[in-house]
């Protein structure tokens, strides 16, 4: 599995675990994951979603400056993707993140953001 010229210390068991353990996981599906995120607004709406636990569409058109009708495209492009959930009170529907690895990945990716402007 080596390559010939590579000298690196990695032994050939190593890169063979590397190996199997990369192409155990749904890379499409991962790929898919950075793809839905790779819209500024979608990571607004998520990142005010890490900030307040739940919002509704109106409140995220206010905070992302978008219309009601584009905020709520974008939050059905987070819910058909997993990112996001809902729920109905009266005629109000709240969104919030799915889960605690969501809410992580944008905490993380926003704090990296700030290291590297730092630097």
């Amino acid at each position: 599995m080596k390559l010939p010229n590579c000298t690196s210390e990695i032994s050939e068991d190593q890169l063979k675990n590397i190996y199997n353990s990369v192409n155990q996981t749904s890379i499409q599906a991962v790929a898919r994951l950075f793809k839905v995120l790779s819209d500024p607004t979608r990571v607004k709406v998520a990142q005010a979603l890490t900030i307040e636990e739940e919002l509704c569409v109106c409140d995220l058109a206010a905070i992302t400056e978008t219309s009601v009708a584009s905020a709520s495209h974008h939050l059905r492009t987070l819910k058909k993707h997993g990112l996001a959930k809902t729920r109905k009170q009266g005629k109000n529907i709240y969104y919030s993140l799915d889960d605690h690895h969501v809410h992580d990945l944008i905490n993380i990716a926003v704090e990296h953001q700030h290291e590297l402007e730092e630097s």
